[in-house]
């Protein structure tokens, strides 16, 4: 399904891809549309996997919120491929959506949440040491799949090792992290950078609610609902973000967004708990002037792809 928001002849035009499930955007995505239509930029929101779209009739082509890909990367991947005047690109795409990348991250120095993996097949227990601990699939979007378990409690204990069972009897590799506490009182920081002309500058930041309650007990919707406010960024916290942008694969001009993901590890200091290069919620609705950073951002594209 292809919604045609504006459309007239000569102007550029830009996909903004999402799912079926999302057919006309995410609310948050579709403050971008007046924005774009103001610069004269024609502009589809078109459905990733609907095979009667001719994707080379764009311009540039933007995902958005393709949210449905978790458990059919392959074929995603696949799809994104074929899409030259894709951003973020293929390359980046493959590599960002398993968040196996976290281990590159962490042996480049930057400073992650401690994460071990499960691969389908191996057999894991909980480990003997009580604490709390996060687990979900190495592939997801929108915290799907994810659980968190209070491993002096048996029946949490039973519940995650079902948890890794039923991600493994799926082919899926399991994370396990422990649950940084301060994450209760400082939430998580989401630190939004966009391109502009001398490549990607920040935006803005918000703050997201803790929302790990409990063991995670099967499909739950295409996201979990997300408590956002505004945030005011942090030295310390952009420090990291620059850090941990350094060290993407073909640096970072390449890219239209990102969106660095951060919660206080033990120390208080900030940790990384995933980098956003596919699919984030920009949450432009949360300061000002973003949705017009984000046109900016657009059409400063749309000029390197001419």
């Amino acid at each position: 399904m292809t919604t045609h928001h504006q459309s007239t002849r000569g102007e550029p035009r830009v996909a903004l891809v999402t799912c079926a499930d999302l057919a006309d955007l995410d609310p948050d995505d579709r403050l971008v549309l007046a924005p774009l239509t103001a610069r004269g930029i024609a502009v589809d929101t078109v459905v990733w996997d609907d095979p009667d779209v001719d994707w080379s009739s764009y311009d540039l082509v933007v995902l958005r919120s393709p949210w449905d890909y978790a458990l059919r990367r392959d074929e995603f991947v696949a799809w994104a491929a074929t899409v030259p005047t894709l951003v973020n690109p293929a390359d980046v795409v493959r590599w960002n959506t398993d968040k196996r990348y976290l281990a590159e991250l962490s042996a480049a120095g930057v400073p992650t949440v401690p994460t071990s993996w499960v691969e389908p097949g191996d057999t894991w227990q909980p480990p003997a040491e009580t604490g709390e601990y996060v687990l979900k699939p190495s592939v997801s979007a929108g915290s799907q799949d994810t659980g968190r378990y209070d491993l002096a409690d048996p029946e949490h204990r039973d519940l995650a090792a079902a948890h890794v069972r039923r991600l493994s009897d799926a082919g899926r590799v399991t994370m396990v992290q422990p649950y940084l506490r301060a994450v209760d009182l400082e939430g998580e920081t989401a630190l939004l950078f966009l391109a502009g002309p001398d490549g990607l500058a920040f935006s803005h930041a918000i703050r997201k609610g803790p929302m790990l309650t409990g063991p995670d007990l099967g499909p739950d919707g295409l996201y979990k609902a997300e408590e956002i406010t505004s945030r005011t960024a942090r030295p310390e916290q952009l420090a990291v973000a620059e850090k941990t942008l350094a060290t993407v694969p073909g640096g970072t001009r390449q890219l239209l967004y990102a969106r660095v993901d951060l919660i206080p590890g033990p120390d208080g200091e900030p940790v990384l708990v995933e980098l956003e290069l596919t699919e984030p919620s920009l949450f432009i609705g949360y300061a000002d002037g973003a949705p017009d950073r984000l046109a900016a951002a657009i059409a400063t594209h749309l000029a390197h792809h001419a």
